[in-house]
């Protein structure tokens, strides 16, 4: 009996060892400074939840909620995708990111959502928010009794674009509830969230959802950062006719953002061997609220020991796919593939992925003014790529197209007004351009008399003949005294 002691101890090790790695596979992971959600679009049915109930802060994937409400106006028939709204002063106010168009400036409803969608445009959910519910407040509340008929239970608004603000608060769970709800309800309008890029004027902006175009079967939602928040996104993908929705709240970066939504939707996809393992966790809509406070990032997204940029454009992609960059962007997840181990031969892992370029696709025009088509649209689109060209490149190809005027005047004068001609001939060229003051109009008359010959005489003799004012008066009898035969060569 002795003997088999130390057998039956190691057994029992043995089997608490199995117990504590298996107890580890089925528990959620404990609490961390981010919130993960994967559902099945069609039943609702939870397939992963980490945090997916605290209270957090949405940033831009309010535009959502935005575009939902608007969409549905427009199925409801009180506005069209053709009707033109204008840019409030209020609208143009807005922090980045933004069109910046002025105030006055009229554009679609349709031409506002894909902006506001794909470049996260605030100004243009303001101008939705006005052009739908009369101001932001008016607008505001019909956003919450919205997500309040959707069952979003712990989701308030108080703006159309996630701004900072009191009281903008959402969750995983309630995000999972309102993209099931867009698809389930305007399926017609659902390539608003997943267009690859928009074209405005000579600019191309590509959609801030780095899964649209490099994930197999992405096709939406949206993207959203404040320092408060950290990196957020909802995504949706399909494959082989079954649709599911990731979110992921607090990640450290655009890239982490994308790389655990892919992680995610690729585990859910390549579950279905092992869903006889997992405890179900029921629908979305039956996960238990947490009554907290929303986790406060901004220390560690904005704080003083790293950079991030304070809107969804964040371009900083993986700049190496070692271990140590994957690590970074993944949180610790970088040997992670796709699929199951040992179910499937291991893929391209999801940070490569999303460092890599997406896929080719044409950009959709999007501009000012009523809707266009063929031609008419052609010349709209040229009309705002010619707005955004600066005044100053204009005034800088006039130059260049006059300053061969000015060198063939010297040519034509001879050897000795090269330097009289040259330098002086090139500023009154370039000043006309940028400024229309007196002195400038001025001086173009004597420099065609300094082209001729006189060099030495030339500030003497300009001044009789380019000004009749009193302030000239005093030089003429120096002018007349000194040199009296200087002048006519000039007159000739």
């Amino acid at each position: 009996m002795h003997a088999l002691r130390p057998l039956l101890r190691f057994s029992l090790f043995h089997l608490s060892a199995v117990a504590i790695a298996l107890a580890a596979l089925l528990a959620p992971r404990a609490a961390s400074a981010e919130a993960l959600l994967l559902i099945e679009a069609d039943s609702g049915k939870v397939l992963q939840a980490d945090n997916a109930t605290i209270p957090w802060y949405p940033a831009s994937v309010t535009k959502i909620m935005t575009a939902y409400v608007t969409l549905k106006a427009v199925k409801d028939g009180k506005i069209t995708l053709d009707t033109l709204l204008t840019v409030s002063p209020t609208a143009a106010s807005q922090s980045p990111s933004k069109m910046g168009f002025r105030p006055g400036t009229q554009l679609t409803v349709d031409n506002a959502l894909k902006m506001m969608l794909v470049k996260s445009a605030n100004d243009m959910a303001v101008v939705l928010a006005e052009g739908v519910g009369g101001s932001i407040d008016g607008f505001s509340a019909m956003m919450n009794q919205t997500a309040q008929k959707l069952g979003m239970t712990q989701t308030s608004y108080v703006n159309p674009n996630g701004l900072p603000a009191d009281g903008q608060i959402t969750s995983a769970r309630d995000l999972g509830i309102l993209a099931r709800s867009f698809l389930r309800d305007l399926p017609e309008y659902e390539y608003f969230v997943h267009i690859p890029a928009i074209r405005f004027g000579k600019r191309i902006t590509p959609n801030f959802n780095k899964l649209i175009g490099r994930y197999p079967g992405a096709d939406g939602f949206k993207t959203g950062f404040i320092c408060a928040s950290g990196y957020n996104l909802v995504a949706s993908a399909t494959r082989n006719g079954r649709r599911l929705i990731a979110v992921v709240l607090g990640a450290n970066s655009g890239t982490a953002r994308a790389v655990k939504a892919a992680q995610l939707l690729e585990r859910g996809f390549s579950q279905d061997n092992l869903s006889w393992l997992r405890p179900s966790l029921g629908t979305v809509e039956n996960l238990v609220p947490v009554d907290a406070s929303p986790p406060n990032l901004r220390e560690e997204m904005c704080g003083g020991h790293r950079k991030r940029p304070a809107s969804d454009d964040d371009d900083a992609l993986i700049a190496t796919n070692g271990a140590s960059g994957s690590a970074s962007a993944t949180g610790g997840e970088a040997q992670v593939t796709f699929f199951t181990a040992g179910l499937q031969p291991p893929l391209m892992k999801a940070s490569d992925l999303m460092a890599s370029a997406a896929a080719a696709t044409e950009p959709v025009p999007v501009y000012t003014g009523p809707t266009r088509t063929g031609t008419a649209l052609i010349a709209a689109v040229a009309a705002d790529a010619d707005q955004q060209t600066p005044p100053k490149a204009r005034g800088k190809k006039s130059r260049v197209a006059k300053k061969p005027d000015a060198a063939d005047k010297p040519k034509d004068a001879g050897k000795d007004t090269k330097t009289a001609a040259a330098k002086p001939g090139a500023k009154p060229d370039a000043k006309p351009d940028g400024k229309g003051d007196t002195k400038t109009a001025a001086k173009p008359k004597p420099i065609k008399h300094a082209a001729v010959k006189p060099d030495a005489s030339a500030k003497s003799a300009d001044k009789p003949a380019a000004s009749g004012d009193q302030a000239a008066k005093p030089a003429k009898p120096k002018a007349a005294t000194k040199p009296p035969a200087k002048p006519a060569p000039n007159n000739s």
